[in-house]
């Protein structure tokens, strides 16, 4: 019988999520890590950012979604797509990057992380 998903996790040193059943342990990594997948800065003050949430915010409806992709700013600002996966973040995170750019002009990001 599997126990219930408490909804916290971190990534471990390959940078793969997993549970993480102490509050403590998880509250401590959480201060501490970097969690950015991607983010670039655009010309015209819009930022598009990816990151892993360490929180599970599916609340049991499905697969996990750890990961979640924002514009800030321009004509998508609080665009918003969570994700299972890094590698659908990372593409999720290019989608909302075209979808920024367009309105932008096709300008080029300013900073790349």
């Amino acid at each position: 019988m599997k126990l219930a998903s408490n909804g916290r996790y971190v990534l471990n040193e390959q940078g793969e999520p997993i549970e993480e059943p102490d509050l403590i342990r998880w509250a401590k990594w959480l201060e501490t890590a970097e969690r950015h997948v991607a983010q670039d800065h655009l010309a015209d003050e819009v930022r598009v950012s990816t990151v892993f949430l360490g929180l599970d915010h599916s609340f049991g409806q499905g697969p996990p979604l750890l990961y979640e992709t924002m514009i800030f700013g321009g004509q998508h600002d609080q665009y918003q797509e969570r994700y299972s996966t890094r590698e659908e973040a990372l593409e999720g995170h290019k989608k909302a990057l075209a979808m920024a750019m367009a309105r932008s002009a096709g300008v080029a990001p300013l900073e790349k992380k």
